[in-house]
Formats: C-alpha cells, sequence, structure tokens
C-alpha cells in the first residue's frame, strides 16, 4: 500500500479551507495534517509536522504567502509547496517559481485541477498552467545565461530529460518519448542535478529556461 499524502492547508479563509479538505478527503492516499491560517503560523506548522506538500494562498495578512513559500523553501525539508491563489499567472507566476514553489493553480480550477496537481507536485514534478511556459520565458529570454557552462556540462540525452522534465512531463512519459525506461529517465534527472548542484527539482525549471531550453509557444 502507497504511502499516504501528507498535506498542510494554508489560506486565511476557514470556509475555503473546509472545501479544499472535502476536495482532499475523497481520495484515500491523500490526507489533510493541519491547517493553518498566515503565512507566519504555515512555516511553524510545517516545521512540527513536515508535511509532504503546502497548498499555499498567497494574499493573507501578515507574512504573504510568497515570503512563507521562500521560507519553507529555505528550511530545505522534503515539502513541496503547491500555490493556489486567486491571482491570474501573470501576476505572480515568475515570482512564485523564483520563491521555490513547485506549482501554481488558480483557484477558479481547483475543483477540475487539484487533486491532479498534487499527486504531480507529490511525485517531485512541477505543475504549471498551459501557459506557464510563455509566461517564464518573458521572464528569462534575456537573461545572459551565466550558467551556460553548466549546461554545456550535460550530455545531449541529459539535456533532452531536462528539457522535458521542466516542461511537466514525468519520468514515464518522456520515457515513452525518448524510448528508454521510467527508471533510467530518474537515474538522467539525478545526474543532472548532481552536475548542476540542485536539490529541489523545481530547480530545474529555472535553470531550463535561464538557458534557454524552453521554447514558447
Amino acid at each position: 500500500m502507497a504511502e499516504r499524502i501528507k498535506i498542510l492547508l494554508v489560506d486565511d479563509h476557514a470556509m475555503f479551507r473546509a472545501g479544499i479538505r472535502a476536495l482532499i478527503d475523497v481520495e484515500d492516499r491523500l490526507e489533510v495534517v493541519g491547517e493553518a491560517s498566515s503565512g507566519d503560523e504555515g512555516v511553524d506548522k510545517v516545521r512540527e509536522l513536515k508535511p509532504d506538500i503546502v497548498i499555499m494562498d498567497l494574499s493573507m495578512p501578515g507574512s504573504n504567502g510568497l515570503e512563507a513559500t521562500r521560507r519553507i523553501a529555505a528550511l530545505q525539508l522534503k515539502t513541496s509547496v503547491l500555490v493556489l491563489t486567486v491571482h491570474a499567472e501573470e501576476e505572480y507566476l515568475v515570482p512564485v517559481v523564483e520563491a521555490g514553489a513547485s506549482g501554481y493553480l488558480t483557484k477558479t480550477s481547483a475543483d477540475t485541477d487539484l487533486l491532479e496537481a498534487i499527486k504531480v507536485v507529490a511525485r517531485g514534478q512541477v505543475f504549471l498552467p498551459p501557459k506557464a511556459a510563455t509566461l517564464l520565458l518573458r521572464r528569462y529570454k534575456d537573461a545572459e545565461g551565466d550558467e551556460s557552462a553548466g549546461l554545456n556540462d550535460l550530455s545531449s540525452r541529459e539535456q533532452e530529460v531536462l528539457a522535458l522534465t521542466a516542461e511537466g512531463f514525468s519520468s514515464r512519459e518522456i520515457g515513452q518519448k525518448l524510448f528508454i525506461s521510467p527508471k533510467t529517465v530518474d537515474t538522467y534527472r539525478s545526474r543532472i542535478m548532481d552536475k548542476l548542484g540542485l536539490s529541489h527539482r523545481s530547480e530545474l525549471v529555472r535553470f531550463a529556461l535561464r538557458v534557454g531550453l524552453l521554447k514558447e509557444v
């Protein structure tokens, strides 16, 4: 039996937290282990409960969700942050990715996409909206590519795995595209992270953007 995915809800609206909890409770593998109504409380709860995933609102009193995401990432725990917000991607997607979040979802999509987003993030992958590549590319297209030397350290196959990972494909999907096994994909990904000195898969997205591996669609 697979281990349960432990989730912390961080949102200042109790009614909304109750609705999200109701969505999550229908899945046997998912378990809400705690709730918080502010960014500060959320960070404290992460230290205490060490959840697998934090579902994080952005607009809250005190320390907002963006700052709380940065602080959680700095803890270097095996906790991923999935941002769930009313704000459109154009407003906060880039800051959220740079803060270390592993996913971005608008609240209007929660009823259809939340459970899938949780499962994607729980696998160590990144869940982003369809327009993410275009929005993020605008942010990084003028960068000077200081990390191009790191890219040159990767083999062509490693660069393919990196690009597909950054685009949000699962290990199984990447394996199908490249005609290799999912386990081999995971091996390539671990090797890439070692070569680049990265500790979290969400960092692969930012690296891929900075060196131009993602293309506008």
